[in-house]
């Protein structure tokens, strides 16, 4: 989903996403190592445990009880999405996990909260509206609505709370005195997914939210006529977000364009007026994105720090200036695995989200260790020495150097390992493919562009000049971004494209495409959309001789002759095999095995017959099959969820 930096110099009530760097400096995650106790299932599949056992906060306060009892509540996320509301006494770190009182089918998480003037914990995600009341300790209402999540919440000054709510403006609305809740539906549409980041409402009970990221909207929402007028200009709406607050004195004032330059607009009773002075002077409302944290309890204490990784709590009481720390537990999944392969080292290792680390599995002592990690992890590509990282946000590539020392990665200091090597920024965001050169002279990198964007670039890294170029999507597939790679004899890459925009953004090709790339030249020399209909051309591999096989929109698998130019032979999978393949986002789904080339299904494994080029299945999955992965040592090793698996090849010889 999404995420921007913090908008500095803005009042608190400021809702931007900064999904996976932004709050690291608050949660501090450590190395944990800990025994992996690995689990065979039958048939020849093991479950290696859990990669990084840890929760991600999504929304964190500091308040009291019915006792006046500072505590802090927070929003436990793993790979299941939201679970739980967890509640820690701040005196004695007593932990009490409240499970969410509706079913998270979509293993959504919230994008925005807020701490109410009557002290209740507000949310909105998974198609429901929630509150939590840290007096009676119970969540205390809940309601289904149109989809989604909220982006963006306030209270009015009536105490009435209202959401914002991805990808279609949703307004829903609840007053916790009447206990009157409106879902008002969508009413705001555009052709692409909405993000509400901020929402206000003036002294008369005018709603005003920004929309971004595609182009630029202030919406003014009536309840009375349950009707959102636009307020900026279609010939002045651009690529980004515009801002609102509530003022103290009664009014909203806004940005259409977020910028500490910008002009300012007073909104008041649905109507815009542009002011020449502006100085901030917000009404307080603790509200924030998912990486909120409000540190003050009631009394003037504040808590300092909610390490989940470490379960360890750091407050500085009112009285006081020296920090003390308290000890608490809570039950958690694990995060999810976004990337797995097999580093220089021997180890089995990978990143997770949510929260963002790195983890290494020992096959030889079945240990399984993870360490704070730089970003999302999407993709991974070792080569005999190295291990490349490609990650989101920002399109950022590292280098690890597994036979030295773990040094959390900072882009400011060359000394980390991992080493921060270069952000692409916004031609790449989110990284879907890495590729080093067999010749050590390069690393490609390509993915989809920042939000609201359409068609991502590509990053070359000369690894001997340390030096970037980048080529945009203009000079390239135009309005397309690269999906996946893989180098060919000559001095060329095979791409294959995908229509997505970046998060949020507006797709405009009606079809991806294979292209021929010279390296030397960083042109594109032939391009085609060969199966017609195809949005996303997922992965490659190579096949005998120069033949590549692929797989296009995870259902068919096809055989790509680069002399020809063109596709010699297609298979179903779906239908062939009864499955589609795996996926994630830097996929991994063809494992080069034992001079044999396998194919991981959502259910399962197949091989490819490299003389009739057709896949059949092998096995079938005890579980489901997320994540890809690689070979080491007679196994295939894959992930699902937050969990390492893998498949002893010899019983399906």
């Amino acid at each position: 989903m999404p995420r921007i930096p913090f908008l500095s110099g803005k009042p608190r009530i400021i809702t931007t996403t900064c999904l996976a760097l932004c709050a690291a400096p608050l949660f501090i995650m450590t190395p944990a190592p800990a025994a992996a106790a690995s689990e065979p299932l039958g048939n020849g599949f093991y479950d290696h445990g859990v990669a990084a056992p840890i929760s991600n906060h999504r929304g964190t306060v500091a308040t009291v009880d019915a006792q006046g009892r500072n505590v802090v509540l927070l929003w436990l996320m793993d790979h299941r999405g939201v679970y739980a509301l967890l509640m820690i006494d701040a005196e004695t770190g007593k932990a009490d996990q409240f499970p969410i009182p509706f079913n998270n089918a979509k293993k959504d998480s919230p994008f925005a909260s807020i701490l109410s003037s009557s002290n209740k914990f507000y949310t909105h995600f998974g198609d429901h509206f929630v509150e939590f009341d840290p007096v009676i300790r119970a969540f205390t209402f809940h309601k289904k609505t149109t989809p989604q999540m909220a982006m963006g919440m306030t209270e009015d000054d009536n105490g009435t709370i209202w959401s914002v709510t991805y990808p279609n403006s949703g307004v829903a609305s609840y007053n916790p005195k009447t206990k009157e809740f409106n879902d008002y539906g969508s009413v705001y549409k555009q052709t692409w997914p909405q993000y509400q980041r901020y929402v206000a409402a003036d002294d008369t009970g005018i709603v005003y939210f920004a929309v971004g990221n595609t182009k630029t909207q202030i919406l003014a929402f009536d309840p009375a006529t349950k009707k959102a007028t636009p307020l900026i200009p279609e010939d002045q709406r651009v690529h980004g977000t515009p801002y609102v607050y509530r003022n103290k004195d009664g009014k909203v004032y806004g940005q259409f364009h977020k910028d500490d330059k910008a002009p300012w607009v007073q909104l008041y009773k649905g109507a815009v007026t542009k002011v020449d002075k502006h100085t901030v002077n917000a009404k307080p409302i603790i509200t924030d994105t998912q990486a909120l944290f409000h540190k003050k309890f009631p009394d003037g204490s504040e808590a300092t720090s909610v390490d989940l990784a470490e379960r360890k709590m750091t407050i500085i009481d009112a009285n006081t200036s020296q920090p003390r720390t308290v000890n608490f537990d809570y039950s958690s999944e694990g995060a999810v695995i976004m990337a797995t392969a097999v580093a220089p080292d021997g180890t089995i290792s990978g990143g997770t989200a949510f929260p963002m680390r790195s983890f290494s599995y020992n096959p030889k002592n079945d240990t399984m260790v993870n360490r704070p990690a730089y970003g999302q992890w999407n993709t991974v590509a070792p080569t005999t020495d190295r291990f490349f990282v490609g990650g989101y946000p920002r399109g950022f590539l590292l280098e690890w150097d597994t036979s030295k020392p773990w040094v959390n990665t900072d882009r400011d200091k060359p000394e980390s390992n991992p080493k921060f090597l270069y952000s692409a920024s916004p031609d790449v965001y989110r990284t879907h493919s890495t590729v080093p050169l067999a010749d050590g002279s390069q690393v490609i990198m390509a993915g989809t562009p920042d939000y609201g964007l359409t068609g991502g670039g590509l990053l070359f890294w000369d690894r001997k000049a340390g030096k970037p170029t980048v080529i945009k999507h203009t000079e390239l597939l135009p309005n397309q971004s690269t999906f996946s790679m893989i180098e060919l004899p000559g001095g060329k890459i095979l791409g294959g494209s995908t229509t997505t925009a970046g998060t949020g953004g507006q797709k405009i090709a009606e079809q991806g495409e294979l292209y021929i790339l010279d390296i030397a030249t960083k042109k594109i020399e032939w391009h085609a959309p060969l199966i017609p209909g195809t949005q996303t051309y997922l992965s490659f591999a190579k096949g005998p001789g120069n033949l590549i096989y692929g797989i296009a929109d995870r259902k068919t698998f096809f055989v790509f002759d680069p002399a020809k130019r063109e596709i010699i032979q297609k298979q179903d999978i779906q239908g062939d095999l009864g499955s589609i393949t795996a996926s994630q986002q830097g996929p991994r789904i063809f494992i080069a095995a034992s001079n044999q080339l396998y194919l991981l299904l959502a259910d399962g494994i197949a091989k490819i017959d490299t003389t009739t080029h057709k896949a059949s299945r092998v096995a079938k999955s005890p579980t489901p099959i997320e994540g890809g992965g690689d070979y080491h040592n007679g196994r295939i090793y894959y992930s699902d969820g937050s969990h390492l698996y893998s498949y002893q090849l010899n019983r399906a010889q």
